[in-house]
């Protein structure tokens, strides 16, 4: 019951009536709901604004039948929750905030499986486009699914998929962040890799092969810790090394995560990050600033590259010419290494 001659709100205005209250036509309304067309600025705060006012819910599913867009850019991660992933999928969502377009976002968690599910499921969905921000799945199986939706990759190097596909110098920035440590005089360097299914992983450990190689230093096989990117994998595996007495002075971690996990063994050893031991990064993650003592680490742009991919991703779906940029991988100099006394 309705009491106090208080007017009830109404829920739920149509298409007309948004039309009707902004003073623009029916048609004009159906282009900014669908993005299917420029429309005047001052036209289209209006429209908002009278959407707003009157509570209008587009009714999505409609307009994906009418037009063949859902208006949605899949996004599958190895990790969404990881703190590299993260960051990267921050920089496709703000380079989607002012477009009709909206993220939907899965994750692949290094599964072949888990992460082809998680692509049904999306194309099911009629996602305009995807990306994969890192895969497991081989080359063919990529290139069938390009041939289902419109499919951007970062992380892989896929033959036929190039011009959508960006992809770093980790091997080139592993090997600088390797010889980083070689110039201040460390000879036996332990380094922390990835999956070995893992291109990037691949890439970084070659970069430090090629590191001692090219300084004339043998190749340890000992030193070359398995690890998942993940803090316990690198903890685990440097205990390991540490209980078998194997001497090392220097640590190349494949990512920040995993310094992390090499930092709290050395200190449940009791060895002190630099004085003892000189420790490596790579990714440079926002908090790898503010560790004691800040963490040297080579510095992946993760806001930019996802900003990068969306804006491809746009471009491919308006029909305009597009190419991914290169970005630069520096190390950053901070106070986790220090020369060999």
């Amino acid at each position: 019951m309705v009491g106090h001659g208080k007017r009830v709100k109404k829920q739920g205005g149509t298409i007309n009536e948004v039309a009707r209250e902004a003073g623009v036509s029916i048609s004009t309304v159906s282009r900014i709901i669908n993005g299917t067309a420029f429309v005047a600025e001052d036209k289209r705060r209006a429209v908002e604004a009278a959407m707003h006012r009157l509570d209008f819910q587009p009714n999505y599913l409609a307009r994906t039948l009418i037009t063949g867009r859902s208006m949605t850019v899949g996004v599958i991660a190895e990790d969404i929750v990881s703190p590299f992933y993260a960051d990267v999928i921050r920089g496709v969502e703000h380079a989607l905030l002012d477009t009709p377009y909206q993220p939907v976002l899965n994750s692949g968690h290094w599964s072949t499986r888990h992460e082809t599910r998680a692509i049904d499921t999306l194309i099911y969905r009629k996602v305009d486009a995807l990306l994969l921000l890192g895969s497991t799945l081989t080359d063919d199986t990529l290139r069938g699914v390009a041939g289902r939706v419109p499919l951007i990759l970062f992380g892989r190097r896929v033959p036929g998929l190039e011009s959508h596909c960006l992809t770093l110098d980790q091997r080139g920035a592993a090997l600088n962040a390797t010889r980083h440590l070689i110039e201040l005089g460390h000879r036996r360097i332990v380094h922390l890799h990835g999956p070995p299914g893992q291109q990037d992983a691949q890439e970084r450990r070659e970069g430090y092969r090629d590191a001692l190689t090219g300084s004339g230093l043998p190749l340890h096989p000992e030193l070359e810790l398995q690890g998942d990117f993940l803090e316990q994998s690198a903890a685990q595996a440097l205990t390991h090394l540490l209980d078998a007495r194997v001497p090392f002075t220097a640590v190349f971690a494949g990512n920040d995560q995993m310094a992390a996990g090499a930092r709290l063994a050395l200190y449940r050893r009791g060895l002190r990050v630099p004085d003892d031991v000189s420790l490596i990064g790579f990714d440079d993650l926002p908090a790898s600033a503010f560790t004691i003592p800040p963490l040297t680490t080579v510095r992946q742009p993760t806001y930019q590259i996802g900003q990068a991919l969306a804006r491809h991703a746009l471009n491919v779906l308006a029909g305009q010419p597009s190419t991914l940029p290169d970005f630069d991988l520096p190390l950053i100099m901070r106070e986790s290494t220090r020369p060999l006394r």
